[in-house]
C-alpha cells in the first residue's frame, strides 16, 4: 500500500479584488482584477469601449482615497478600489455605455445588451499600417514575455500581455487574473504615454485570442495580435474585417495565421 505524506507550508497566491470605474461621477462598471496599474486599466478600458480615443479625451484620473473623489459615503473596501475619470470637454460616454452588471476577471463583454454593442471598429482602418513582422522574431516573443512575468513566476496564476516593436523589443508587459485586464493595462499605459495609435506594434497575450481582445487591439491601433492558444471564430471574423493580423498557437517554431497574413514575412 502506497503511503501518502502531507505537510503544511506557505504559498503565494495572485491577488484578485474588485475595481470600480466611474466616469464623470457615474458608475460605468465593476471588474475583478489583480491590484496594481489601476489607472492604466481604467484608461485602457475606456479605449476598448470606444469612449475615448487617446490622452486628450481624458481631463483627469485618480484612484479614490475616500477624501478627494467627491463622494464621502465610501466603505473601507471601496477606498483604493475605485478609479474616478473626468472626460475632457467634447468627450462623452455613448448612449447605453454603462455595463448592466459586474464583469468578472474572465469576461470583457459581460453586461453588453446586444451584439451591436460589442462590434466596434476604429474610425481609421488598420489596413493603412503596412508593417511587416519576421516570423522568426515572432516565435521568440513568448519567451521574452515569460521572462517579464514576475508575479506569474511566484504564483503561476496570472495571464499576461506584452507589447513589442516590429524588431521584437518589449515596450511594456502587464499581468492580471484576467486576460482582458492585462491588455487594458497595456493600452492604458500607451494612453498615459500619449502613444496611441500603436502603429507598427505587436501584442502578445497568454491563453487564447477572444473577440474582446481583438477589439481592444483594433481600437488601440495595434496591427498584429498573437496568442499562444487558439482564437475564436468571431475573433477571426472581426480581425479580417478590421484589417488586423491575427496569430494563434504561437508555440515553439510554429504558428497559425488566421487573418492579415500579408504582415508576416514568409
Amino acid at each position: 500500500m502506497t503511503r501518502v505524506s502531507t505537510a503544511a507550508r506557505a504559498d503565494l497566491l495572485a491577488g484578485e479584488e474588485p475595481l470600480g470605474i466611474r466616469v464623470d461621477g457615474t458608475a460605468l462598471t465593476m471588474t475583478m482584477r489583480t491590484p496594481g496599474d489601476d489607472v492604466e486599466l481604467a484608461a485602457g478600458f475606456l479605449v476598448g469601449e470606444a469612449i475615448v480615443r487617446g490622452r486628450d479625451d481624458i481631463a483627469a484620473m485618480k484612484v479614490c482615497d475616500g477624501t478627494t473623489c467627491g463622494h464621502l459615503d465610501h466603505t473601507d473596501d471601496e477606498i483604493g478600489n475605485i478609479v474616478d475619470i473626468t472626460l475632457a470637454p467634447g468627450a462623452a460616454m455613448p448612449q447605453g455605455a454603462r455595463r448592466a452588471f459586474m464583469t468578472t476577471s474572465a469576461c470583457g463583454v459581460c453586461g453588453k445588451t446586444s451584439i451591436h454593442d460589442i462590434c466596434v471598429l476604429p474610425r481609421t482602418a488598420l489596413s493603412a499600417d503596412t508593417t511587416v513582422f519576421d516570423p522568426v522574431m515572432l516565435t521568440m516573443l513568448p519567451d521574452r514575455l515569460r521572462e517579464a512575468q514576475r508575479v506569474f513566476s511566484a504564483t503561476g496564476g496570472l495571464h499576461a500581455a506584452g507589447l513589442f516593436t516590429a524588431s521584437g523589443e518589449l515596450l511594456a508587459a502587464r499581468e492580471d487574473v484576467g486576460r482582458h485586464n492585462a491588455v487594458d493595462k497595456i493600452v492604458g499605459w500607451a494612453v498615459l504615454q500619449d502613444k496611441l495609435p500603436l502603429s507598427g506594434c505587436a501584442l502578445l497575450v497568454s491563453g487564447r485570442a477572444s473577440f474582446e481582445l481583438v477589439q481592444k487591439a483594433v481600437l488601440a491601433g495595434i496591427p498584429l495580435l498573437a496568442a499562444v492558444s487558439a482564437p475564436s471564430s468571431l475573433a477571426a471574423e472581426l480581425a479580417e474585417e478590421a484589417g488586423l493580423t491575427l496569430i494563434g498557437f504561437l508555440r515553439g517554431q510554429s504558428m497559425n495565421v488566421y487573418a492579415g497574413a500579408q504582415r508576416v514575412a514568409v
